[in-house]
């Protein structure tokens, strides 16, 4: 049965109005998108739509100045027999316009001329098959819809100008790579259901309709949205669109305890909720769904269906497929509008906005939200082909949670060159690496040494005398790369005097005919030996290493079998990377030189004053990487910073010296970690010892997985150690 006609047109001939009605979801309640378009307006707003439906309105038109007021009673019929009223009364401009219920209880108009409207007085009325809705709009201020300016420069007028340098927010580097590398494949994730493989321009329009689509359900700036998901091509997608939209993203993995995602959605002052499966979502139904606020939830992988419907029957759901199908009709509408001379007036995002929160403290009583803006991602961004020196083509192999800072910068930077990236994870990784044969590898310690042990089983697994000859090799292989070292100048020292320069020549010639003698033996090695690890792993070009201390003899046995780590350190603080070892210069047992912009110093403990270069203390860290604060927490951050903008670490380190000749002639300025300003044990003899360096000792041992060195009442002991029996 057709709706019923309500009211009496008054006055002239009113226009007709065709008003179609987006209803993603049933459980969406009142949250949909109206698409309005009078009659006779220049550049009306197409697209198709989910779901029309036939409506018969009246229409009371009323001059005010350059607007119009347009009253509507509107009886539509809505599933089956569920019928809803609403009766609106809103001042538009002559122009096409977008408007959604972005969340409960509140009407958003969207558009040049148009202006956000509040409410004097709504209410609900629900009865048992159909719901009556009443609003009162006034006009109060501008909706606020802020844009990528390279991402979105069809959007933006006189943004066409811009070029790739002018990124001025992390989301512009997708345009600038589409643009270099467009159907040269940017991601493949073969593990997730169903398997993605998307090119530079695909990449780029995913990112763009997800963002739209976020808008669609009314995302506005400066909002937080929960991103709790592991690593994943969708991930990325939904990560970069969120920032798009000029909101901030609050990310943390699934593996976090409920507990710990309740205070960072609570802390966070998040608004929505961003997952990766049902099966996390069911997990949080019960313990974090019902306790907070959720305006909606974004489901990034599986099937609605199989969501606890009890938690959701109240909360708008949408899938990965509808934000994007909502972004994409959203964004040809204003396009289409653009070129039929409309124009709009959007935000640009400022590099110094947040882009991100990333938590660092778990479930403490004052949690850290670590507050990145785009200025500090940008800079990692442009400064890290210095470390990795990657080309087009290059393929990487993607398995740390994407919530980590160091994984997340890496991948902003690696998307830039026209890379390859490959989504893998631990189950994976070994069959991954043979079978992609990746050119680089960027992972924290411990898989380094889980590829270190698997080499050593392997060799102890083979027959004795191939066991013999593989381990003598490799001894041989190890004193060839140290004499190397020597005379390359590269070999480190704290020393603060530089050596005479007899001592440094005799040095010199000792290296270098040591290094020639052994040459013959470490080539041969390389035939016999080490080429079958290579088809084994992969890592063609350099494995980098971050987030954690790399035992020096894991570090020292890839260099003998010639497999190149660059290790490097930083903070989430710091966006993260603060030094790192260059291919060209990578010395052991360092983190190697600053990035570029970046000052470091190191401090007395006790006084803060600055230390001479090969003296120990605070390393303290300045530049564009450091973050704005943390968030709610100005006693913490001022106690992490000083005025001058100087971050304190509490990490005990030291500066190489800077020496003209010797064997450390290239190490100057470099820096050495030794542990945690708080680890560090001091004993009854005054003598300050390093935990760290006790644990990588101990842990060397196949008997020992784990091990912590605590000191007590003046003594040093060993606690908590486990062991593995062997035979």
């Amino acid at each position: 049965m057709l709706p019923s006609l309500f009211g009496h047109i008054i006055g002239s001939i009113a226009p007709s109005l065709v008003i179609n009605l987006l209803q993603t979801d049933s459980s969406s309640r009142h949250r949909s998108l109206l698409h309005l378009s009078p009659k006779g307006c220049d550049g009306a707003l197409e697209g198709s739509l989910l779901c029309s439906l036939t409506i018969c309105c009246s229409i009371i038109p009323l001059s005010l100045g350059c607007y119009s007021i347009w009253l509507l009673e509107i009886l539509l019929l809505r599933e089956f027999d569920l019928l809803m009223m609403i009766q609106m009364a809103m001042f538009f401009h002559s122009k096409p316009v977008l408007g959604g219920f972005d969340r409960p209880r509140a009407f958003v108009v969207r558009g040049t001329g148009i202006s956000r409207a509040g409410r004097d007085c709504i209410w609900w009325r629900r009865r048992a098959r159909r719901a009556r809705v009443f609003c009162s709009l006034e006009l109060q201020h501008p909706v606020r819809r802020r844009y990528s300016p390279f991402l979105d420069n069809a959007l933006l007028p006189g943004a066409n100008e811009l070029v790739s340098d002018d990124c001025g927010a992390v989301p512009d580097i997708w345009k600038s790579s589409a643009e270099k590398y467009g159907d040269r494949v940017a991601l493949v994730d073969p593990y997730h259901e169903p398997p993605s493989k998307l090119s530079y321009k695909q990449l780029e329009q995913e990112i763009l309709n997800f963002s739209e689509g976020l808008r669609v359900v009314g995302v506005i700036p400066d909002e937080k949205l929960a991103l709790f998901a592991d690593n994943s091509c969708r991930w990325l997608v939904a990560d970069q669109g969120i920032m798009a939209t000029g909101a901030i993203n609050v990310v943390r993995g699934t593996r976090s305890a409920d507990e710990e995602l309740l205070q960072i959605y609570t802390h966070s002052e998040s608004v929505a909720l961003v997952v990766d499966s049902p099966q996390f979502f069911n997990r949080l139904a019960e313990s974090f769904i019902l306790s907070v606020d959720i305006r909606f939830v974004v489901l990034l992988w599986g099937e609605k269906s199989c969501l606890n419907s009890k938690a959701v029957k109240d909360i708008p759901l949408y899938d990965y497929s509808d934000i994007i199908e909502l972004g994409r009709e959203s964004r040809n509408a204003l396009l289409q509008s653009l070129k039929e001379g409309q124009q709009y007036v959007f935000e640009t995002i400022n590099p110094d906005d947040v882009a991100t929160l990333m938590y660092t403290s778990g479930t403490s009583d004052t949690p850290k939200g670590v507050m990145l803006t785009h200025r500090n991602l940008l800079h990692q961004i442009k400064n890290l082909w210095d470390i990795v020196p990657a080309k087009a083509g290059d393929r990487f192999l993607s398995m740390l949670p994407t919530w980590h800072a160091y994984e997340r910068a890496s991948e902003y930077f690696i998307f830039t060159y026209g890379v390859e990236q490959v989504y893998t994870n631990i189950k994976y990784l070994k069959d991954d690496l043979k079978r992609y044969q990746p050119q680089y590898l960027i992972s924290v310690p411990l898989v380094y040494e889980t590829l270190y042990s698997s080499i050593q089983k392997q060799i102890h697994a083979s027959s004795a005398a191939r066991k013999f000859v593989a381990f003598t090799l490799i001894k041989i292989s190890l004193l060839y790369m140290e004499a190397k070292r020597v005379y390359e100048g590269k070999f480190l020292t704290e020393k603060h005097i530089q050596p005479s320069s007899f001592i440094a020549m005799i040095d010199w010639f000792w290296g270098r005919t040591m290094a020639a003698l052994l040459w013959p033996l470490h080539k041969l090695a390389k035939q016999l030996v080490y080429n079958k690890i290579y088809s084994a792993i992969g890592i063609s070009q350099a494995g980098i290493s971050g987030g954690g201390s790399l035992p020096l003899y894991v570090d020292r046995f890839f260099e003998a079998i010639d497999v190149k780590l660059q290790n490097g350190y930083g903070l989430t603080e710091t966006s993260p990377v603060v030094a790192a070892r260059q291919p060209a210069c990578n010395v052991l047992g360092t983190v190697g030189h600053p990035l570029k912009y970046t000052e470091i110093k190191v401090v007395d403990v006790e006084t803060g004053a600055v230390l001479p270069d090969g003296s120990k203390g605070i390393v303290k860290i300045k530049g564009p990487q450091v973050m704005k604060g943390y968030y709610k927490n100005p006693s913490a951050t001022s106690e992490a910073m000083d005025e001058d903008g100087w971050f304190n670490t509490g990490d005990i380190g030291w500066i190489a010296p800077k020496h003209a000749i010797g064997r450390s002639r290239q190490c100057g300025g470099m820096l050495v970690l030794e542990g945690r300003a708080k680890d560090t044990i001091v004993l009854s003899t005054g003598e300050n010892v390093e935990p760290a360096e006790l644990e990588a000792a101990a842990t060397r041992s196949s008997l020992i997985h784990q091990i912590v060195v605590v000191g007590q009442d003046g003594w040093l002991f060993v606690s908590n150690w486990t062991y593995s029996a062997c035979g």
